[in-house]
């Protein structure tokens, strides 16, 4: 038996067709990870929804919905508040791969439906490694390739996961889900973004939920203040600032939670914008055991 996250899209859609087609047995299940406050919002969310009923009825499978929002709440939106606060720059779709998708959804796929394995649409690929455990791999489709949304997740969940997109183009997922009749479910739009955003700012969005705190902008180079801010919760770095009075665009190069300052360089190609070090404080290993190094060494991977 295989339950298969059906959100109404195309992916999916063309996922849980091929899952059947394979002989499976398929239930279908839409997660609601988003209780909106915005009427506009919730039209969307419930006509998503109205799409994965219809496909599951079109591809005679049935449906079930299920309510995350909870846990959405506490293990993704909560920390990607904190992690912009910090003057960091998350990525909720890493953190809703991990906690929600291949976590909470894995768990009453399997203990709440009898799942054996779970399927989504997401475009990745996973191949069998040495002592029961899975590679991830990246999709056939270089342009829709979702592994790097998927790196944080654990190998428990990869073990029992299929990607039935993983070897297709986007195209010709596209042209299955029109020759199975589900013509309305291709031509949706595509998604982008944060699903929990919609139409508005990031910015306006964010400061719902933080304190927005003055800060000031600074000329790296002269240590001149050359504007205010409301927060580095708003700005990442790499961002072009919009700053009144200068001659030449501006742009982030460093994030200070400490002051609330944001330092900032003259032109996207500011040496200041680039490093040659990175820094990692939870490397994640899918398959392979880390290698062994002192808390206080290097290992060297590029």
């Amino acid at each position: 038996k295989v339950v298969c996250g059906i959100s109404g899209g195309v992916d999916s859609s063309v996922a849980a067709y091929l899952l059947k087609k394979k002989g499976y047995d398929v239930t279908g299940v839409f997660m609601r990870n988003w209780d909106s406050r915005d009427a506009g919002e919730r039209c969307v969310l419930d006509a998503d929804e109205s799409d994965a009923q219809f496909v599951c009825d079109h591809l005679e499978i049935p449906m079930r919905t299920v309510d995350f929002v909870k846990p959405y709440w506490h293990n993704v939106f909560s920390t990607m508040l904190e992690e912009y606060q910090k003057g960091w720059t998350p990525n909720p779709d890493v953190l809703c791969n991990r906690a929600i998708k291949f976590g909470v959804f894995h768990q009453h796929a399997t203990e709440r439906l009898g799942a054996d394995l779970v399927a989504t649409g997401h475009y990745a690929r996973l191949r069998p490694f040495p002592g029961g455990r899975v590679q991830l791999l990246h999709a056939v489709d270089g342009a829709k390739d979702q592994s790097f949304f998927l790196a944080q997740v654990e190998q428990g969940p990869l073990q029992r996961s299929l990607f039935p997109l993983g070897d297709l183009e986007k195209a010709a997922v596209k042209q299955i889900a029109v020759s199975i009749g589900l013509h309305k479910i291709a031509a949706k739009k595509e998604s982008m973004g944060l699903c929990f955003i919609g139409k508005r700012h990031f910015r306006a969005f964010i400061e719902q939920y933080v304190e927005p705190q003055e800060g000031s902008f600074v000329d790296l180079e002269t240590g001149k203040v050359l504007g205010a801010h409301s927060g580095i919760h708003s700005w990442t770095v790499g961002q072009r600032c919009h700053i009144g009075g200068l001659a030449s665009a501006h742009y982030v190069a460093r994030l200070c939670p400490r002051t609330q300052r944001i330092t900032v360089v003259p032109g996207q190609h500011h040496p200041a914008l680039y490093w040659r070090t990175l820094y990692t404080s939870k490397p994640h290993w899918i398959c392979r055991e880390p290698p062994w190094c002192s808390a206080d060494s290097a290992v060297p991977f590029l």
